[in-house]
């Protein structure tokens, strides 16, 4: 059996070689054969010059190199089409997630599991506020999904050979990962373990970068914010319908206020609304643009032992 493993690399040069020592150390003497795909997504460090010292030394380390920073989920994809396993895991390279898990990883594979979620009981070295963020966006999006995200649990998996591919297969743009490894279906299971504070260098995982994964996660899952305009519509209809009634109850009672003064908070409100609604009818078209122009997820610069 072969076990491929997908690290997606952004200007972690302080990272990757130890990442290496510590992966080769955990795989080196099993049963299974393995390789390390290191996908570079157009770092700006010296993370692509240790890659290829380490591809050279090894031939069990393949790189490829984007031509530019096209995001994480597109480097998770390339690994995946570049990999050759029966079981594929995709991890990052920081080392919060610890590379021996992935032996308990395969052990879950060997049992006839084709999807293995590494969920953390831990995470040190976070913020409470992105701690509390992402647990209420996964309780947020569960919510308003049918395939429901496991909690807890990141870009640290192991999938199978046939899940793999399926997930490759896709068309969509912008794939959101976390959930079409979970929509996919087939049997799935979990392995718990204690997530490590990153150990070289800084998260690139800005908050900009989790907004705009949030975004693609509540868009590509969710039919529901095209629902708010028909739950507000009928809200602010019956709205309106009260207030003609109070107006008219007052000037019967014999106090006269004038309709127009009540028509320009309405037709504010109203109005940035429809601003609001128009802006998210544009993320679906803006999905739908991306889909027709068909353009590559990612483009790859070099290749280095593939």
């Amino acid at each position: 059996m072969k076990v491929s493993v997908v690290v997606p690399c952004y200007n972690e040069e302080l990272s990757v070689e130890r990442f290496y020592r510590e992966a080769t150390a955990v795989f080196s003497g099993q049963a299974f054969d393995y390789e390390l795909i290191f996908v570079d997504d157009g770092s700006s460090d010296n993370t692509f010059l240790k890659l290829d010292e380490l591809a050279k030394a090894d031939a069990k380390v393949k790189v490829l190199s984007f031509s530019r920073n096209f995001g994480q989920q597109a480097a998770i994809i390339c690994g995946f089409r570049a990999s050759t396993g029966d079981a594929v895991v995709e991890m990052d390279c920081d080392l919060q997630d610890p590379v021996e898990v992935v032996l308990e990883m395969v052990k879950r594979f060997e049992e006839g599991f084709e999807v293995v979620h590494g969920r953390r009981l831990s995470r040190k070295g976070e913020s409470r506020f992105k701690k509390s963020t992402a647990k209420a966006y996964y309780k947020f999006l569960n919510k308003i999904t049918t395939s429901k995200i496991p909690q807890n649990t990141g870009d640290f998996k192991l999938l199978s050979r046939r899940v793999c591919d399926i997930i490759c297969e896709l068309s969509e743009k912008g794939k959101y990962l976390r959930g079409l490894e979970s929509w996919v279906g087939f049997k799935q299971t979990f392995v718990d373990f204690e997530r490590h504070a990153r150990q070289e260098g800084e998260t690139k995982y800005t908050l900009k970068k989790m907004v705009r994964l949030a975004k693609d996660g509540v868009i590509s899952f969710s039919e529901w914010p095209l629902t708010l305009s028909i739950k507000f519509g009928i809200g602010f209809s019956a709205l309106s319908v009260i207030a003609a009634i109070v107006l008219a109850v007052l000037n019967i009672c014999g106090v006269y206020t004038h309709p127009l003064y009540y028509l320009f908070p309405f037709n504010g409100l109203i109005g940035g609304l429809l601003m609001v609604f128009k802006g998210i009818s544009d993320m679906y078209l803006h999905k739908t643009y991306e889909q027709v122009k068909a353009r590559p997820e990612y483009v790859i610069d070099k290749k280095i032992n593939l």
